[in-house]
């Protein structure tokens, strides 16, 4: 896979003319021919005003063409687009738009940039003067509403002179395809202080904790509560005090991210679906998973795998998952759960950490992602993550004041209840179950890691 630079290009390109007819007439052009109308009322009197008043639109026809021989056309100008910051989902970006003046005469340009609905909802416009050799330059914001890829068009001009009796359009080839990310620095806020408050906490608790890891970190004085099979009796002897080992969690080894992106996740929580809030707690698990040193792997899915990628770490491994995060498109079928089991099964046969995010439907038989999962949990952790059904619940807590509310009030119950059923089979072969809230689901499922990774499940 390629991995693109996180913020955009620059792309530049002279201003050309794109049509069969690439000029107007400018706003003094009518204020001229307006002005000849004085003629029209001597005309009455002495038909000689009227020839006059044909010589003045000929004369206003003659400045139009010299106005218009004043205008650049063919490379005169040259637009530029540039960015300022990569693109990210619910976060404001800014762009550049730069118009650099190759003549000497100063000209004013009406700038409209082609910008694609997901990431703003009107075309951006603005009118800026420019010196002879000169360069303008101006910015507007952009707040992406969709992952994935998206096509920017051409630039058009409409450039006049500071007579403004004439103007020409003009266009830039400026054609990009930008990339929109999930939102990678909330998801490293939300990791950083869950990763600092649990440190404390860990701190505190780790002289009564049983099974905080077995790699060794370092020695340290004998403390009351630590376990007794932890003391090394060779530096004890040396330093004539009890010294005890610390350690810490096992490092190194394989987690695989699952993201279901099949039609339940099509569904909207607030202004996003909710797939678009797993793909950020995903990146979130991610990048803690590797600072942690443990090797990520991940597999997206719908109908089809839509992208795998075997466990790595670094940088560059981490730059992939972002690019496969980030053009993970929400099938509207039932995604093959089936498929996207046996992959994992084939491509890990080591025990690791399966995380699989997606979603469950209450249905009266057991969905094919209740039984993928209960397939992988004899050889590995597995936890099964999906996004707790807060509307149901509201609907399900509420008094109902009509018969129509007490029917949608037991509809609830009862499909809440067959939940809870599937919920709990898992639980029963040992599956980790959690339950996420949909508007912020990256904490959740870090701390649920964090714990697995202290405990020595893996």
């Amino acid at each position: 896979m390629i991995v693109r630079p996180l913020v955009p290009p620059r792309v530049a390109a002279p201003a050309r003319s794109t049509r069969r007819l690439p000029y107007a007439f400018g706003p003094r052009f009518f204020i001229l021919l307006a002005a000849g109308l004085v003629f029209v009322i001597p005309a009455w009197l002495d038909p000689r005003a009227i020839a006059a008043l044909f010589v003045w639109n000929l004369a206003v026809l003659a400045l139009w063409r010299v106005d218009l021989g004043r205008i650049p056309s063919r490379d005169g100008i040259e637009i530029a687009r540039a960015w300022t910051s990569p693109l990210a989902l619910g976060a404001a970006s800014r762009v550049a738009i730069e118009v650099r003046n190759h003549t000497r005469r100063p000209v004013t340009v009406d700038v409209v940039d082609d910008v694609p609905a997901t990431l703003r909802q009107t075309l951006p416009e603005a009118r800026l003067d420019v010196s002879g050799g000169g360069t303008g330059r101006i910015e507007y914001d952009v707040a992406p509403s969709a992952r994935g890829d998206a096509a920017l068009g051409d630039i058009a001009l409409r450039v006049r002179t500071p007579w403004s009796i004439a103007e020409r359009w003009l266009a830039a080839a400026v054609r990009q395809t930008v990339r929109v990310y999930p939102n990678l620095g909330e998801a490293r806020q939300q990791s950083m202080f869950l990763l600092r408050s649990r440190q404390v906490a860990l701190e505190k608790r780790r002289s009564r904790v049983v099974g905080l890891g077995r790699d060794f970190a370092n020695l340290r004085d004998y403390q009351p509560g630590d376990e007794p099979r932890d003391i090394c009796w060779t530096v004890t002897a040396r330093r004539a005090r009890p010294v005890t080992r610390v350690y810490q969690p096992e490092r190194s080894q394989a987690v695989w991210i699952i993201v279901d992106g099949g039609r339940l996740l099509r569904a909207r929580t607030g202004d996003r679906m909710k797939l678009d809030g797993l793909v950020d707690a995903a990146l979130g698990l991610a990048n803690v998973a590797l600072t942690a040193g443990d090797r990520v792997g991940f597999l997206a899915y719908g109908r089809r795998i839509h992208a795998r990628l075997a466990p790595g770490r670094g940088g560059h491994h981490l730059r992939t998952l972002v690019d496969a995060l980030a053009t993970l498109p929400a099938d509207g079928a039932e995604a093959d759960h089936a498929t996207a089991a046996a992959a994992v099964m084939g491509a890990q046969r080591q025990r690791s950490l399966i995380v699989w995010l997606t979603e469950v439907a209450e249905t009266a038989g057991v969905p094919d992602v209740i039984e993928g999962a209960a397939r992988l949990a004899p050889r590995h952790v597995v936890l099964f993550a999906v996004t707790r059904p807060t509307d149901m619940h509201a609907v399900a807590d509420q008094a109902p004041s009509t018969d129509a509310d007490m029917y949608r009030m037991l509809a609830s119950h009862e499909m809440l209840s067959r939940r809870e059923v599937l919920l709990g089979s898992l639980r029963q072969r040992g599956v980790l179950v959690l339950e996420m809230d949909p508007g912020a689901p990256t904490a959740a499922l870090i701390d649920q890691y964090l714990t697995v990774k202290e405990r020595n499940r893996i």
